[in-house]
């Protein structure tokens, strides 16, 4: 007996009309970012692997005169604050804007985050809900666990924001970060541990497993410049350094990401500084909530990424 292939190849999800195939690929939301860069789509591979593991690694993203650039920055910002103007002491500073909305950054988001009634040629359809630069000095004996989150992003209610979603042929993921990394990074100088697939997990994890020996908590490296992207409903812990080292030379700028009708934290960067930026970059910071929130977009006649009834 022979089978036919599935008439509906497109994932089918549940919206105000009880259920249509999507319409709206996230390849046809915004497709270019705030300097006029075009989005560079995921793979079918990367996409894959990200719902199947809850992050993804992308080495060497940024130029050695890109990194430089942004260290000597982060350096200027630690160092001698007063340098630099109020607006410009943090996360988005200087060189580092640009890295809020990278192409690469922006096809991942409208893959897995944008919600596309909100978004259009000319905002985007997730917001940025923090930025931070980190800076780390190498583990030592005088370090300590963290734990952060605890995973089961399926069960999350809506408003906890770590949360993920999925249907055959799409996921979505609530809060979603972004770490550059612009220092090397190894296995031994890594302090951030994580559990693949626990986005998904069903069960609490045991506390026995909150063990820094134990071979469950996986870590990754990578050169200077690349990206390491994930959903922050992963279960995930950090290695804290609680010595008073200042040799601190590796640096991430982590950016973290929400919907647009959602909110996690307070976190609002000057005001003078949204004024300086290109107007689609401006559209990170507008008001948090979803029915009309789209500009020069459809929202009206569209109010979901389904078909129209006729």
């Amino acid at each position: 007996m022979s089978y036919k292939e599935l008439a509906t190849k497109k994932p089918f999800v549940v919206n105000k009309n009880l259920g249509s195939a999507v319409e709206i690929e996230p390849e046809e939301l915004t497709s270019t970012n705030a300097d006029g860069l075009p989005v560079i789509i995921p793979t079918q591979k990367q996409k894959y692997d990200f719902d199947r593991k809850g992050w993804l690694l992308i080495p060497n993203i940024l130029s050695e005169a890109e990194i430089e650039e942004m260290r000597d920055f982060c350096y200027q910002l630690n160092n001698e604050p007063d340098s630099l103007p109020e607006q410009e002491r943090c996360g988005l500073g200087g060189p580092l804007q640009k890295l809020v909305d990278h192409p690469v950054v922006v096809g991942l988001l409208n893959e897995f985050l944008a919600y596309p009634p909100a978004a259009s040629e000319d905002c985007y359809g997730f917001r940025l809900e923090e930025s931070d630069i980190i800076f780390r000095a190498g583990q030592n004996d005088n370090c300590s666990q963290s734990s952060n989150n605890k995973g089961n992003g399926l069960f999350r209610l809506p408003g906890d924001s770590h949360i993920y979603r999925c249907v055959p042929g799409r996921a979505w993921s609530g809060l979603t970060r972004t770490i550059w990394e612009l220092s090397e990074v190894n296995q031994d100088t890594n302090c951030f541990r994580f559990i693949w697939g626990s986005h998904k997990s069903s069960y609490q994890t045991p506390n026995t497993l909150y063990d820094d020996n134990s071979s469950i908590w996986k870590t990754y490296e990578c050169p200077s410049g690349s990206l390491f992207f994930f959903t922050e409903s992963m279960t995930q812990m950090t290695i804290q350094d609680t010595s008073e080292s200042q040799n601190k030379n590796r640096i991430q700028i982590s950016n973290l990401y929400n919907t647009v009708a959602s909110r996690w934290s307070n976190w609002f960067p000057h005001p003078k500084l949204i004024e300086a930026m290109p107007p689609k970059r401006q559209t990170l910071f507008r008001d948090v909530y979803a029915g009309g929130n789209v500009i020069n977009g459809d929202f009206g006649n569209r109010t979901s990424a389904y078909p129209i009834e006729k």
